[in-house]
């Protein structure tokens, strides 16, 4: 389980770039700003409830007066607000579904796969908010020109490594005769790199592709006349 905080990243003054879920960012209200999302640990922030506690859609009654119990203070009474329920929000600090039944009616609580929630008995009724690691700025580095170029380099190397986790090299050999006809059907980022080999034996073909396409291409390089087909793995790409 996450801390519920955001957790401090890497700082020349120990309070200028973070990286936290922007669900926390916002429920803290915290003076940063987000500005790159990593798709990281997504997960959603979900009204849950024992079953026997819903009517017949689904819902809770506005009627019955129940008890929420959270971490998501500031989330939950707007949610409570916009519902006009009769409710009290009671103030959790990690495990809220254990709350349930003693000493809470409803909980508002994070969930990735919403595994731990069935398992407590608990049934999903809404989704407040969906969330992922961010990287969030304290907003006065922007206006500081050494620190907002060094703020931009971060950027583009994490966004770099992120996105080369989708992609694959794919390296092979073909002869003159075939190599148009490959080339010009590959899903390359741009245009496949083509160099000749030596003593003019055929040609070197290189490209980036997307991670999910190459178990499919690697079929369709070798029956168009594809040879010693590398594939690897690689840590950046920066466009």
């Amino acid at each position: 389980r996450r801390p519920p905080r955001s957790t401090l990243m890497r700082s020349s003054a120990a309070s200028d770039v973070y990286k936290g879920q922007v669900d926390l960012i916002a429920e803290l209200d915290a003076c940063v700003e987000a500005i790159f999302d990593t798709g990281l640990d997504p997960l959603r922030i979900v009204v849950a409830a024992p079953p026997q506690l819903l009517d017949t859609d689904g819902a809770l009654s506005p009627l019955r007066h129940v008890r929420v119990a959270t971490e998501y203070e500031r989330l939950t009474r707007r949610w409570i607000a916009e519902q006009r329920l009769k409710a009290t929000v009671i103030r959790s600090y990690g495990s809220t579904e254990v709350f349930v039944s003693e000493d809470a009616d409803v909980i508002v609580d994070n969930t990735a796969t919403g595994a731990t929630l069935r398992a407590a008995g608990l049934q999903i009724v809404e989704t407040l908010a969906v969330s992922s690691t961010h990287l969030a700025v304290n907003p006065s580095v922007q206006q500081v020109p050494s620190k907002n170029e060094a703020l931009e380099q971060l950027s583009m190397l994490m966004r770099s490594v992120i996105d080369a986790r989708a992609k694959q090299l794919v390296e092979f050999n073909v002869t003159a005769d075939k190599l148009d006809d490959i080339v010009e059907r590959l899903p390359a980022m741009r245009a496949p790199t083509v160099s000749t080999l030596y003593e003019g034996a055929g040609f070197a073909v290189k490209l980036v592709m997307n991670r999910a396409m190459v178990p499919t291409w690697i079929g369709q390089i070798k029956a168009a006349g594809g040879t010693d087909i590398l594939i690897t793995d690689v840590s950046h790409v920066v466009p």
